[in-house]
């Protein structure tokens, strides 16, 4: 067998001439027989019809061959009209008759000859049985007009100096460039410009008829003016430019007829050609063009694939990908099947977009737009779902099918990919990053229940700021938040870092708060060098190394700050470890974190241990003030932060003392209805590809008649939230349909981490009813339940027990995300949410928009004087180019609104941060790396005030619990002036509450009072707002006015009619929802009738300051380090150290999450 292999002959490598003569005679000597499939052209016609037509090498020689004559031939006559002597008779003897040299008559007979029976041959060849619609072309009377002449004069030699119009094989020369083109795109198999092809034969065209008149007048000339060559070409150009100096005019009338002729053809063919060349330059802004090769091999660009493009998505991208200044000098190729918006293309013909950003109207399905947009050569691709498709599903279908192609296509380009739904993550998990849209949204919005305002913390974190925003008001808030927001995540090696070198060998704890004390950076994270793995908190056993990635958070990278020292340090540190107290005054540092033009000035300062002072004051919790070095007069000291762990010190009951207490005694009041709960992997995952995460689980599945919430079963009768006596309030999520992405909203709320008795009941409350599915994977979580419903419902609301709850999470709906007018997606779930503001002012409402610029109508008051300012101040944020011009919105600064679209910008940051979407994961729950911690949320309570400033907490909480702050959510009173709301007394208010009737019932037990997250409206030191025309506020005018008119039976009815008629629109609401809840069958005496949120802001503050003052009813974020990270340590020093802890503090001041 490889005897025969050896002899098989190479295939020849084109077809040659000696194979049109001889045949292929390759096979003659051979044994083998011979086969032909395709006879008929064997024959001699059809191999002359392949040699000189269908092959297109040869066909293409052909061509350049005949193109090549032609032009010989204009060019001989070019040089026998200069040869010419015009004077050569009178009348019309210089018209038809020239003096031709002998030897250019030679030349030009041979050229003619040759011409004649290459136009017969392909005539012959191109036979199809109508020989008239060969001979009546035009190509073939020209061809036959320049070449007739000459082969007759060789027989006639008198008419050797007879005029022929060889000048006219121009547009036989043009018309073999067009074709010679086509054969040359044919033969190298590569698509040809249309657009070039039609510029092309414009310039051809344009050539032709200048060279035309040019020779047809000088020659007509001859029997008038004698006008040159190149007189005659001055005025060819200056008639058809139709400027006519005049200078130069034809004198005879043949020469005049002609200038008519070709005037009339220029005014007709002319026009055709710039039309279709106008029509070809609007198809080629519509599809884009190609992106050069040779720009792509020297310049560096990134490739965005989108299914529809608009334009808040193109200007998030483009503001976030230029943020960073190494990518200032990438080109953005957008690959894009649709055509162009209007407002895209006049955002693109902006001279900061226009020489930057290329659009390409194409497929990414096409390999030959894949090649149009140069992916091989791209730094990245992204690819992004379209959110706004009714079908979420199909959407997802068509970005797996994009990553696809863009992988089969270009190997070796990154890929950044967005998905919609969860289960679709998995086809696409070989690409670089990918962000799940629905496991990101879920589990911030669940994180909002529990740690305020975690939405607008990450939000803030994956924009790009220079934490210039708000720097000109006149608002204090507004300078503080908005240069708080310039925190960024940024990553450095510990051993090249001026900021954590010196703390090598040291506690991550130590480094962390040495770190912030010194520099103002909070430490987050690492990365060992032999693990990929990111560490939030490791706690303090983890020795840090100078190979070690650390992560933090600061204004601005180090590479782009400056380091000021205000002063040095008067002496070394001694005996740091064994020493409690600092020396001399105490003093913090103050930190300069000016951001502008990408650096940062820091003063560093001091940074030696001083004593604090010392004041009397009651401890709780963590915070809790020591005793065992206390005075009445002088407050003891902070522990200092070890540089090495100590287990005597450590404390690690601490991290667990919550749980294992929980699980081992239950509460008191609690009593015998008690469920012990377990600690496991969750059994049944809804989809492919989510992380397992320890959690709280039921011993026993729960039936799936036992998850209904307004319906009983066999198994209990509980009909309504009030039945069953929660203790804790409820989270009501509000969802079209139980998606695979609404289980990420109850893992990180059941997470092992969370204390048992702080887990909310979670309440479900969906359009449609799930399926077994979803039931199966959520049965076996304690305290979840769902029901039919929606929120623009009365009745759904009150049965799910909306007055015991504590939020309320409105997730946006699938079937309105698209609208025919843009924005307005959005119109229905505003709505809603506005109604249920006002039903329910006590309630915390989540909400989530399509479109960020939509949350302006969040808890819209028209009237409110300081809701315009923020508009004004938005806009002239927007007008500086701040990429967060919407961040002094009260309702996302407070958490209270969310889009999804604001984390696009994490997928973004991922091409120069490409740890942003781990970090991001773990701090939202969905990834649990053993050894790093979560992310949860610590209240500053009154007796928590003697530490004073931000600092000195972060000292504390690292040396008592290990634990890192990263930023502070802060609640204050505000007054808003508006002219239906006048601020009144405290005694006025308990005047009004002390009025019996149905206006006058207070719920005091309810949650609402109670909980003070969200609200100091219960704090007796606020002034709550009322509305003058109150009934509360008329019942009161009302008895004084009965008293001074002593009493009158007529007169108390007639104020008693007034104070009907003049009743507020909050007491309307109020006697409806309770009437509705009479006709459900629910008890009234839960409804909360306080005062709505409109006499406080809420803002975040992303590692703020170490001077900065604590406040009342802050709360502080914490990323605390994994529980379980250390277990396998020694369960006896862990019993021993725990019962130092809390023999050194009160019972009641245990290590606990105070939310």
């Amino acid at each position: 067998m490889s005897d025969l292999d050896s002899e098989v002959l190479p295939l020849p490598p084109r077809y040659r001439f000696r194979d049109l003569l001889l045949g292929d005679q390759s096979f003659q000597n051979d044994d083998r027989v011979q086969v032909e499939f395709y006879v008929n052209e064997n024959t001699f016609k059809e191999r002359l019809k392949l040699f000189f037509i269908k092959n297109q090498r040869s066909s293409l020689r052909i061509r350049l061959f005949n193109f090549s004559l032609k032009l010989l031939t204009c060019l001989l006559y070019i040089v026998r009209v200069l040869l010419d002597d015009p004077a050569l008779g009178i009348g019309w003897a210089p018209i038809l008759w020239v003096e031709r040299k002998v030897a250019l008559w030679a030349i030009q007979v041979i050229v003619a000859i040759i011409s004649f029976l290459e136009t017969m041959l392909l005539i012959y060849l191109s036979y199809k049985g109508n020989i008239w619609e060969q001979i009546f072309r035009v190509s073939f009377i020209l061809e036959m007009i320049n070449t007739l002449p000459f082969i007759i004069t060789i027989f006639w030699p008198p008419l050797r100096n007879l005029f022929i119009p060889v000048f006219l094989n121009c547009w036989l020369a043009k018309h073999a460039l067009e074709n010679m083109i086509n054969d040359f795109h044919r033969a190298i198999l590569r698509s040809q410009s249309a657009m070039f092809n039609q510029v092309l034969i414009l310039f051809c065209t344009l050539l032709c008829l200048v060279f035309t008149g040019t020779c047809g007048i000088q020659h007509l000339e001859r029997a008038g003016d004698n006008l040159s060559l190149l007189t005659s070409f001055y005025f060819c150009i200056v008639t058809f430019s139709t400027v006519g100096y005049g200078d130069v005019t034809p004198k005879i009338w043949p020469s005049q007829l002609l200038v008519v002729i070709m005037i009339c053809v220029a005014l007709v063919v002319l026009p055709l050609q710039f039309e279709e060349l106008v029509y070809l330059w609007m198809e080629r802004q519509k599809s884009g063009g190609n992106y050069s090769r040779h720009r792509a091999q020297t310049e560096k660009h990134v490739i965005l694939c989108v299914s529809s493009l608009k334009i808040d998505l193109l200007m998030d991208f483009l503001n976030e990908f230029y943020a960073h200044p190494r990518l200032q000098d990438y080109y953005v190729v957008i690959l894009c099947p649709t055509e162009m918006d209007i407002q895209v293309r006049r955002v693109l013909q902006i001279p900061l977009w226009s020489q930057r950003v290329i659009y390409l109207q194409g497929s990414a399905l096409k390999d030959q737009d894949l090649m149009r947009a140069k992916m091989d050569n791209g730094e990245a691709c992204f690819i992004l779902s379209s959110r706004n498709e009714v079908d979420r599903t199909a959407a997802d279908h068509q970005t797996i099918l994009r990553a696809w192609a863009v992988k089969d296509f270009a190997p070796n380009c990154p890929l950044y990919v967005q998905i919609l739904k969860p289960e679709n993550k998995f086809h696409v998990k070989f690409a670089e990053h990918v962000v799940c849209e629905e496991e990101c949204k879920y589990a911030m919005l669940a994180l909002n229940c529990i740690c305020p305002a975690t939405s607008t913390l990450i939000t803030l974190l994956v924009h790009t700021s220079r934490g210039q925003e708000g720097q000109d008001s006149p608002e204090q808030w507004q300078r503080m938040y908005g240069r708080c927001s310039g925190n960024e995540v940024y990553h450095v090696r510990m051993g090249d870092s001026k900021f954590f070198r010196e703390y090598e060998g040291k506690s991550f704890t130590y480094a962390a708060f040495h770190a912030h004390k010194k520099y103002g950076v909070c430490l987050i994270g690492l990365k060992r060098e032999d693990n990929k793995s990111i560490l939030l908190n490791p706690g303090p056993r983890h020795i840090l190394a100078a190979s070690d990635t650390c992560f933090y958070i600061n204004i601005t990278k180090e590479e782009n700050s400056a380091f000021i020292f205000k002063q040095e340090e008067k002496q070394k540190r001694k005996g740091f470890a064994g020493q409690g107290l600092y020396e001399g005054s105490s003093r913090l540092p103050v930190h300069s974190i000016i951001a502008s033009m990408g650096t940062v000035a820091m003063d560093l300062q001091n940074t030696e241990c001083r004593p604090t002072p010392s004041g009397g004051g009651g401890g709780g919790s963590k915070l809790a003030l020591p005793t065992e070095n206390g005075s009445g007069s002088r407050r003891p000291s902070i522990a200092p932060v070890l540089e090495v762990a100590d287990s005597s010190t450590l404390l690690p009951c601490d991290l667990l003392s919550d749980q294992s207490e929980d699980e081992m005694t239950p509460s008191e009041d609690e009593g015998l209805s008690v469920v012990e709960y377990v600690k496991g992997y969750p059994p049944n995952s809804p989809y492919i590809g989510s992380s397992p995460t320890l959690c709280h689980l039921l011993p026993v599945k729960a039936p799936f008649c036992c998850l209904r919430l307004d319906k009983g079963c066999k198994h209990n009768s509980y009909e309504d939230a009030k039945a069953y006596g929660f203790k804790n309030k409820l989270i009501i999520v509000s969802a079209e349909t139980a998606g695979n992405g609404l289980y990420n909203f109850i893992v990180p709320l059941r997470a092992y981490y969370r204390p048992r008795r702080e887990l909310n009941p979670i309440v479900l409350l969906l359009d449609n009813k799930p399926d077994h599915h979803f039931l199966e994977a959520i049965c076996c979580f304690p305290m979840v339940y769902y029901m039919e419903g929606s929120v623009d419902n009365l009745d759904s609301l009150l049965q799910c027990g909306v007055i015991y709850a504590d939020n309320l999470v409105v997730a946006d709906k699938e079937s309105t995300m698209s609208a025919e007018e843009d924005y307005m997606a959005d119109a229905k779930t505003i709505v809603n949410v506005q109604t249920m503001f006002r039903l329910f002012p006590s309630l915390s409402i989540t909400t989530e928009l399509t479109h960020p610029s939509n949350m302006r109508f969040m808890q819209f008051r028209a009237k409110d004087s300081y809701s315009l300012a923020l508009s004004k101040l938005e806009k002239r944020e927007r007008e500086n180019g701040s990429n967060l011009a919407f961040m002094f919105r009260l309702p996302f600064a407070a958490g209270r609104v969310f889009s999804i679209s604001m984390l696009d910008t994490l997928l973004y940051q991922s091409f120069v941060k490409d740890y942003m979407i781990p970090i991001t994961r773990l701090l939202l729950g969905l990834d649990t790396t053993p050894g790093s911690g979560y992310l949860c949320a610590m209240k500053i309570s009154e007796d928590d005030l003697w530490i004073r400033t931000y600092g000195r907490l972060f000292q504390k909480l690292c040396s008592s619990s290990a634990e890192i702050p990263i930023g502070i959510y802060r609640t204050q009173s505000h007054v808003f002036s508006t002219e239906s709301q006048v601020s009144v007394s405290v005694e006025d208010c308990e005047d009004t509450r002390e009025t019996k009737g149905p206006w006058g019932m207070r719920a005091g037990t309810g949650g609402g009072s109670t909980h003070g997250r969200h609200t100091v409206g219960s704090d007796p030191a606020e002034y709550p707002l009322l509305r003058r025309k109150s009934l509360p506020w008329a019942r009161r005018l009302s008895r004084k006015g009965s008293r001074h008119a002593g009493k009158a039976a007529a007169e108390w009815i007639s104020q008693q009619r007034l104070s009907l008629y003049r009743r507020s629109e909050r007491q309307e609401l109020s006697e409806l929802v309770k009437n509705r809840m009479k006709h459900l069958g629910l008890p009234t005496t839960g409804y909360d009738e306080m005062n709505d949120h409109q006499n406080t802001l809420s803002y975040v503050l992303i590692n703020p300051p170490p001077d900065t003052r604590l406040e009342p009813n802050d709360i502080v974020y914490l990323i605390r380090s994994d529980p379980l990270a250390h277990v396998a340590s020694s369960s006896q020093s862990r019993k021993s150290s725990c019962s130092n802890k809390l023999a050194s503090c009160n019972p009641e001041t245990r290590d606990e999450t105070q939310l």
